[in-house]
């Protein structure tokens, strides 16, 4: 028999506010991560001290914020009316203290609850802040949301504002890096919402006049739009609407009071009800609410009284009322598109004729491959049934209603082998595992029909709950982990092809990524060392001096669960898929999986002459 473990007073604990925040970060800021993936921590600490700026900004005052990332120091300062000088300890390290509590300062405010930056000291190493108002100033430091200095109030000739300096602690954020394409897509969501605002970061300007026109326009070129980019604007909502030419899914940007919710919530439920109802209405047809928002690029900003999000960090809109006196949130934008939108199409008739022509071919495209889905799906259900090619996780989500797990992933590994060894090493709680069999078709110019036709595509499509929208994605962060040789390169981009192809959206929202395994093992009887490039070889082989033993990975397969462990757990390296906003979509794939063999010939040998100068200067 067991024996009862005692419970005494002695078992009661009380954390204070920094301790708390240190012991659950994930309440505060979501996941970690090391900076690999756009909601990883430390975005959230720089996107937690950026909202405030952007709160004076909204509230009038100060039209420029200024932004800086030296290796791993973050620096952000706003021209607003500063905290008031004898609060500036008070409002980055007492809970429940802060400025947005009074509704007469702050109406429509990001951030509500006086946690944000309170969670930034707490979980950087170094954490100043500096507030300038009235020709006085004051400064606070601190260390792991312990204050180390401060500085009374002092004459200064400085303009008025705020300024937060941290560092993230890399304890909490292990071999954490800030990558500028991240940031620089935060950023530009902030100047599309707050037209007239200039955003300074490390030197570059970030400005917008048109808003969330202008969003679309840098998310969608001219060739690729149906037709010109529809803006419609409100006391409080803000949306742009286009269909695109070639995209087969729905693609949304949804925010609440300028922050960007991810994953939807009610104001988004209620934007794509009130579209189909909308052109349903002026058409007079009951078309089918999916070929109305076939190929959708849309974006949608509201304005909400104290809004509830469904969690810190804000990715999801809970509430159902706009506040005040105002209506249901989704009464106020079914009623703003029915006026605003119906208007539009009444005095636009070339819009009107092109939205029509695509909402026909939708139902044509539909009706030829009602046959073709209804079988895909069935052989989906039954291969999930018997589980040939998908080894679950526990957090997966089979209600859409609920939130996407922002651990949740999803390997993509090539043959039973390497599935096997990462399924064995795999987290059960938050990681899956997709086998493929073979290398995948190449899809480029090939029509969706391939995806329900091809058994591969059509499994893929179904794990991922994406043959729609975005919006049901299963997984938050879809990993393609092959070998590191010349057809684990090809597979990866044969896979990457089938997303920019049929879901271009999973790469621009952030999900695609790519496992970094190690090539080498450096060990001697006391230490072994991974090693992911030739100059961490030569690193490893000098720090362990000697003969030490080094291994060749050649493939997954062959690395034991045991040690695969270390590279799909805490430590795992990932390098995101991203798209060079220089580009389209229709351009990369034509040079890299089109029929131009003899200048990707070129292409990469004036590339691996490159990459043999750069070894030799190593050397």
């Amino acid at each position: 028999m067991s024996k009862e473990t005692k419970y005494t007073e002695d078992n009661i604990r009380s954390l204070d506010w920094k301790e708390h925040i240190r012991m659950r970060p994930g309440m505060y800021i979501g996941k970690l991560g090391d900076g690999s993936s756009a909601d990883d921590g430390i975005y959230i600490l720089l996107k937690e001290v950026l909202d405030n700026s952007i709160d004076e900004y909204v509230m009038g005052a100060g039209k420029t914020i200024e932004i800086a990332i030296q290796g791993d120091k973050v620096t952000v300062r706003d021209y607003g009316r500063g905290i008031p000088l004898g609060k500036v300890v008070d409002v980055v390290s007492k809970m429940n203290t802060g400025g947005k509590y009074d509704s007469r300062a702050f109406k429509k405010s990001v951030g509500l609850n006086g946690v944000g930056t309170k969670a930034v000291n707490a979980l950087s190493k170094f954490f100043k802040v500096e507030s300038t108002r009235d020709g006085k100033s004051a400064s606070a430091e601190f260390e792991k949301g312990n204050l180390t200095n401060q500085d009374g109030q002092e004459e200064t000739s400085r303009r008025r504002g705020t300024k937060v300096s941290f560092v993230p602690d890399e304890t909490i954020f292990k071999h954490f890096k800030y990558r500028s394409e991240y940031v620089a897509k935060m950023l530009k969501n902030y100047v599309y919402l707050n037209p007239g605002l200039t955003i300074l970061f490390n030197g570059e300007k970030y400005f917008s006049e048109n808003g969330l026109k202008d969003l679309l326009s840098d998310n969608i070129n001219d060739a690729d739009r149906l037709y010109d980019i529809i803006h419609l604007k409100g006391d409080d909502i803000e949306v742009a609407i286009t269909h695109s030419k070639t995209q087969y899914s729905e693609e949304y940007h949804s925010f609440v009071n300028g922050q960007h919710t991810t994953q939807g919530g009610t104001h988004l439920a209620a934007f794509r009800e009130a579209i189909v109802k909308t052109i349903r209405e002026y058409y007079g047809k009951n078309y089918e609410a999916s070929d109305i928002r076939k190929s959708i690029v849309s974006a949608i900003s509201i304005k909400v009284m104290e809004p509830v999000f469904e969690s810190q960090t804000k990715t999801k809109l809970g509430s159902t009322d706009m506040g005040g006196d105002l209506p249901t949130v989704r009464t106020y934008i079914n009623d703003f598109v029915k006026t605003k939108l119906d208007n539009f199409l009444h005095k636009n008739p070339t819009t009107t004729e092109s939205l029509q022509r695509k909402i026909l071919q939708a139902e044509r495209e539909r009706k030829d491959l009602s046959g073709i889905r209804k079988l895909a799906r069935e052989r989906a259900k039954k291969a999930s049934l018997h589980n040939k090619k998908l080894r679950d996780c526990r957090v997966h989500l089979t209600d859409s209603k609920k939130d996407r797990n922002l651990e949740s992933t999803l390997f993509i590994t090539e043959g039973d082998s390497a599935s096997g060894s990462i399924t064995k090493s795999r987290d059960v709680n938050t990681q899956a595992v997709f086998s493929l069999r073979g290398k995948p078709l190449n899809c480029y110019n090939m029509s969706k029909k391939i995806v329900y036709e091809n058994e591969e595509f059509n499994l893929l499509q179904a794990a991922l709950n994406i043959e729609e929208s975005l919006e049901d994605l299963r997984y938050n962060n879809i990993v393609i982990a092959t070998d590191a040789d010349v057809d684990g390169m090809h597979i990866r981009l044969l896979l990457i092809t089938f997303f920019l192809q049929f879901f271009p959206e999973v790469i621009k929202e952030g999900h695609l990524y790519i496992l970094q395994t190690p090539l080498f093992r450096v060990r001697n009887k006391k230490e072994t060392i991974y090693c992911y490039s030739e100059q961490e070889r030569r690193d490893a082989i000098q720090k362990l001096s000697g003969k030490p033993e080094i291994t060749r990975f050649k493939g997954l397969g062959e690395i034991s669960p045991d040690e695969f462990v270390h590279f799909i757990g805490e430590d795992i390296r990932l390098d995101p898929v991203m798209l060079d906003k220089d580009k389209s979509i229709e351009e990369l794939l034509s040079f890299y999986m089109g029929k131009n063999t003899p200048q990707r010939q070129e292409f990469i040998i004036d590339n691996l002459k490159v990459e043999l100068d750069t070894i030799e200067e190593e050397l």
